[in-house]
């Protein structure tokens, strides 16, 4: 039967006095868009992280990632050619993670200044490549490079991630970055003062123009486990002679705090930073909301690998649409206030924009 179906109440006995109906807005799809207070995902917006590895030095390195599905890691060709893929779909973005060989990694993680490192090398090959058609970012911490797995270097006697010395190492870390063309590093290891301590490495060096991203609001999260995974990166047990913290609590933050963010915006923007970041991204939308209201900077968000990990199970299983999910998640985290999102998703989100 057409029409409205038998058993309502009569029109004449629900009718609402109502002046103000929303849906009025909502009723047909052109005034929808029209509206819109979010601006439309763009893929100049998105910003795409790639892992890297050495098939000669690891030649029996598993490519796949198996808790990131359709996210593996490439050699330093292969990540020029995905490149290259993305930026037929507009995404002219990228940021490095390399994955160290274990017979480099160190204590201190010097070969993270290495000018013939892996990182290093990867961000010639684009720019060899690309040139300026890419825009490169590099992370500055040192736990790809550290037998500890720790952002910093350790003090076994009392398990403490030390900062100045640890920032020092950055310092020269971003340089060599810098050095091999890099034009924006994104200091993610929450050390106390690093932002301004890399500013003026930077500048001393010659590299005023080179950007800085900081993670500011890196908050000490369950969702990094699969990007651990990729890098082999995660906190390694100290044993019995030596004391290696178990996690990184004692410089990432608390999910639990909001107000603090602030405290490291503050600092980030007084020593220099050009881009803030939060990260994880979905479970801190008001985070980003809270940079966004109080900065005149550009403010990035991470849609970070345990994120990525649970819409690729969900989807895998048929629980939802995993196209209409991963462009509304970017749609929330614009809306939020981010300027810049760096998804595992971006190529792809790129082509299911380039359809509509």
């Amino acid at each position: 039967q057409s029409g409205v179906p038998v058993g309502p109440p009569s029109r004449n006995v629900c009718k609402q006095d109502l002046n103000d109906r929303p849906r009025r807005n909502r009723k047909h799809a052109t005034f929808r868009e029209a509206i819109r207070e979010t601006a439309p995902i763009l893929p100049a917006n998105l910003i795409y992280p790639l892992f890297v590895y050495d098939h000669e030095a690891e030649p029996d390195t598993e490519v796949e990632i198996a808790s990131m599905p359709g996210v593996v890691r490439h050699t330093v060709d292969g990540l020029v050619a995905e490149v290259g893929e993305a930026m037929k779909y507009g995404v002219k973005q990228v940021v490095i993670f390399p994955k160290t060989p274990d017979a480099l990694k160190t204590r201190l993680g010097e070969e993270s200044a290495n000018p013939e490192g892996l990182a290093q090398r990867t961000i010639r090959a684009l720019k060899q490549a690309y040139g300026d058609e890419v825009f490169v970012h590099t992370d500055v911490a040192l736990d790809p490079y550290n037998t500890d797995g720790h952002d910093g270097i350790v003090d076994d006697t009392v398990g403490r991630v030390l900062n100045d010395e640890t920032v020092s190492m950055l310092c020269a870390q971003a340089v060599s970055q810098a050095e091999a063309g890099a034009d924006c590093v994104a200091p993610s290891d929450m050390m106390d003062g690093r932002i301004g301590r890399i500013r003026e490495a930077l500048d001393e060096a010659g590299f005023e123009h080179v950007s800085i991203m900081s993670y500011c609001a890196k908050y000490a999260s369950a969702f990094y486990g699969p990007f651990r995974d990729a890098l082999d990166s995660a906190p390694a047990a100290g044993g019995k002679e030596r004391k290696v913290p178990k996690d990184k609590k004692t410089y990432q933050m608390d999910p639990g705090n909001f107000r603090e963010a602030l405290r490291e915006l503050e600092a980030d923007e007084a020593e220099g930073a050009d881009v803030v970041m939060v990260k994880p991204g979905m479970p801190y939308l008001d985070v980003i909301r809270l940079l966004k209201d109080n900065s005149n900077l550009p403010v990035a968000a991470y849609h970070v690998s345990g994120e990525y990990a649970m819409l690729k199970a969900a989807a895998q299983n048929g629980w939802v649409d995993e196209r209409e999910c991963a462009l509304e998640a970017l749609t929330c985290f614009k809306r939020a206030g981010a300027d810049l999102i760096l998804t595992y998703y971006a190529k792809q989100a790129a082509m299911w924009l380039q359809e509509e």
